[in-house]
């Protein structure tokens, strides 16, 4: 049974349960695994460019030590993936470069709900490297906390209103930047009626293609 290995690099074990949450759908019979682990030296959220250099090591160290077919970090500004990536032969996946491939299959221009204002500068590095800073509508940012976002009803309202404004600065598709807005994903595309991109299940469905990739390349060379 192949074993995705999905990381939550903040010691947030309720940020881990809304990771595993988000991935439910793809979890099925035959499937393979999706496991969630969280990294215990990492901070409660990563806010800003100190915390998020802080993970990389540890990060590091938690693949040298697992064995899985794909590795996918669950950050929405993608900490340390150029380094764990040295560390193992085996795909290491970011959320964010997942969510803005997919975002930008299936429209022109996009925008980003940040959690903080600290994060889009992680963001546009992440675009910068991809080439598609020019796709990007806008950016704003909720400045909450992860434990506002997590709550149920705390950061609605803001969420909402952040896809109003990115709505109205041309955004035809919109991606959640933070793991903890998964559970309004439904909510603001309904308010919206535009496409709602979740980074953990656009990286979910590319481990996936990643495998049945490897298994038809295996089944050819037979």
């Amino acid at each position: 049974m192949a074993r995705i290995l999905v990381i939550n690099p903040n010691s947030s074990e309720a940020c881990s349960a809304a990771i595993s949450r988000t991935l439910a759908p793809f979890r099925f019979a035959a499937g393979p695994d999706f496991d969630v682990a969280t990294l215990s030296e990492g901070p409660p959220a990563i806010y800003c460019w100190r915390e998020w250099h802080a993970v990389v090591e540890p990060m590091c160290r938690l693949v040298e030590r697992s064995d899985a077919d794909v590795y996918v970090i669950a950050c929405a500004s993608d900490p340390g993936i150029e380094a764990v990536r040295a560390v193992t032969p085996r795909p290491v996946l970011g959320i964010f470069r997942a969510a803005v491939a997919a975002a930008v299959a299936r429209a022109e221009r996009f925008g980003v709900i940040a959690l903080v204002e600290s994060s889009k500068a992680r963001h546009r590095l992440v675009l910068r490297a991809m080439g598609l800073d020019d796709r990007l509508a806008g950016e704003v940012a909720l400045n909450v906390s992860m434990d506002s976002l997590l709550d149920p009803h705390a950061a609605g309202a803001a969420l909402l209103a952040a896809g109003h404004q990115l709505a109205d600065l041309g955004a035809e598709t919109l991606i959640l930047g933070c793991t903890g807005m998964a559970h309004h994903a439904a909510a603001v595309r309904d308010a919206l009626g535009l496409p709602v991109i979740d980074p953990t299940q656009s990286a979910a469905g590319l481990a996936l293609g990643i495998l049945a990739q490897d298994r038809a390349e295996q089944a050819y060379r037979r």
